[in-house]
This record gives structure tokens, sequence and C-alpha cells, in this order.
């Protein structure tokens, strides 16, 4: 009796696994070059291939469009790894969620934005710009925008359900609030005047707790 044929496990060995991850990276950075030189839309990814040192079907294999890099590079910069894991489930965002005092979730968020936007910020005027004139990055940066607005909400539904929230303030309106403050357009205006990622975290940590918090909260912040 013949035995069925079964197929072949592919082998992808560590090294091979190392060598892709360094050439993804390579073209990631070139990428983030070229798109805060010369702007999305004027980039292409020959441009591309030729910083990062690679073909431009290497590029295709890897990202299938340039949508696909821009994607890939916003994804990188938000997280700050190639972790797949969203916002939501990352350790830095709950322990946000997980702090049991209200200001100092603020004042955690506070630090977060700053991090994520001196990671981020360049390229999210890069985006912005470009969602203006290219179907996929507008596409990119309503994503961006919902995505902020939903973790802002997860941080403000933390502070509601402790009683902490201003009275009158509903849950609604703080995160409209608190998105606002945190947006990117905020943090590329302040840049834009000279503001450091540290004078920003100080700012908007202190004026989301103004915003946000009951007078016995907020005086105490105020202290």
């Amino acid at each position: 009796m013949t035995e069925p044929v079964r197929p072949r496990r592919r082998y992808e060995s560590p090294r091979r696994r190392e060598q892709a991850d360094a050439t993804r990276r390579a073209i990631l950075d070139a990428a983030r070059l070229r798109f805060e030189r010369d702007g999305y839309v004027a980039t292409t990814i020959a441009a591309i291939a030729e910083e990062a040192q690679v073909s431009a079907k290497t590029v295709y294999t890897a990202f299938e469009t340039k949508s696909g890099v821009l994607r890939a590079l916003w994804h990188l910069l938000l997280r700050g790894d190639e972790d797949e894991r969203p916002v939501g489930e990352r350790g830095w965002f709950q322990e946000v969620l997980d702090e049991p005092d209200p200001e100092r979730q603020l004042r955690l968020n506070a630090r977060n934005a700053r991090r994520v936007k001196s990671r981020a910020g360049t390229m999210l005027g890069v985006i912005r710009s470009a969602a203006a004139v290219d179907a996929d990055a507008a596409a990119l940066w309503a994503r961006i925008e919902s995505d902020f607005h939903a973790n802002q909400g997860a941080v403000v539904a933390s502070i509601d359900a402790k009683g902490a929230l201003r009275p009158g303030l509903g849950a609604e309106r703080a995160t409209d609030v608190l998105w606002t403050l945190n947006h990117p357009d905020v943090w590329l205006l302040l840049a834009g005047r000279g503001w450091t990622p540290e004078e920003f975290e100080s700012w908007f940590a202190d004026a989301t707790c103004s915003e946000l918090l009951g007078p016995s909260v907020s005086s105490r912040a105020a202290g």
C-alpha cells in the first residue's frame, strides 16, 4: 500500500529571518528619510529602494505598495517596535488604565503622548499634508484620528468610572476635549513655536487635569 505524500513543511532559518527583518527595517528607515525630506506624494518606490540599497522588487515583495510602506512605517513609529499588538494592548497604555489615581492617569497619558509624538511627530505632519491630495494617505489619516479618539476615550471612561470627571462634564465631551488637546496638529503647532517635547508633556498634563477633573482632584494637581 502506497503511503500518502505529505506536503513539505516550509523551513525558514533564523538567519534568513534575521536578514529579512534587517532588510525590512532598512526599507522603513529609507522611507522615513525620503517621506520626511521629499513628502509622501513625491517619493517613489524606486527612490525608497535606492535609499535602502535594495531593488524595487524587494520593496514590493515586503510591502506590496507605497501606501503599504507608509502604514508599516506609521505602525512602527506609533508602537515603537514591530510587534503586531495594538496600542490598547501595550503595557504603557494599560498602565494608564490600571492607575487608580485620576490625576496620575492623565500625567501618564501625557508622558505616553510625548513619547509617541517624539517618535512620530514629523511623520504625522507628512501624513497630514499628504491626506489632502492622496486617497491612501487620507484613509490612513482618518484611521489615525479615529484610533487616537478611541484610545483617549478609554482613558476618559476609566476616569469617569471613578466619578472623577469635572461636574457637568460628560464622558463624550471629555473625550473630545482630551483628544483635541492631544491631537497631532496641536503638537505640530507648538513644535513649530519651539516647544520641546518635555514642555509639551508638562502643559498637556496640567491642561488635561484642569479641564477634565473635578475640583478636589484638580486642586490637588495644581498644588
